[in-house]
């Protein structure tokens, strides 16, 4: 079996995403007001390398802790375009590895509103966009995820199974 394959780096990916999504959702710490209730009330995240890490990591806290659709939640427009918010945490419940850390190794800005992570998940190691997009950091799915998103979760699921790369097989 291929580690490298992009399915599994999309697999990945969405690990990371959700799991990023946890952390900031968990941090907030104002429980009576919606998420984006309370960022609209904090203002803009910061519009730099440790502002992007932080959400990058978010994402990947998220993805790892199960949460996919707080990982949805922290897509860029084109991907939640790409796949309903139901049909990414279907996909990912069917075929994720859930409950392994995802951890950021470095990061560095790609011009004024990219930045590209690098994560580590056990010995695999995957680079990311982050995306500066409404005052805050969205995770930007690959092209291969992308693809993958559009088929839905049923197609996804079987792609996935088909390519020996669904966790949950």
């Amino acid at each position: 079996m291929n580690h490298d394959h992009p399915i599994r780096r999309l697999g990945a990916l969405a690990l990371i995403a959700a799991a990023a999504l946890t952390l900031a959702t968990a941090c907030t710490g104002d429980d009576d007001k919606p998420a984006a209730a309370q960022a609209a009330a904090a203002g803009p995240e910061p519009k730099s390398i440790d502002g992007a890490k932080a959400a990058a990591q978010t994402v990947f806290d998220r993805f790892a802790g199960g949460d996919f659709a707080g990982a949805w939640d922290m897509y860029t427009a084109a991907g939640k375009a790409a796949i309903s918010k139901d049909d990414y945490v279907k996909l990912n419940q069917a075929c994720s590895r859930k409950g392994l850390a995802i951890t950021l190794s470095s990061a560095r800005m790609d011009g004024a509103d990219h930045a590209i992570v690098i994560a580590k998940q056990l010995v695999a190691t995957q680079s990311y966009t982050m995306v500066y997009e409404s005052g805050a950091w969205k995770l930007e799915p690959a092209k291969e995820g992308l693809a993958l998103y559009k088929l839905g979760a049923v197609k996804a699921i079987a792609a996935q199974k088909k390519a020996g790369t669904c966790a949950g097989q």
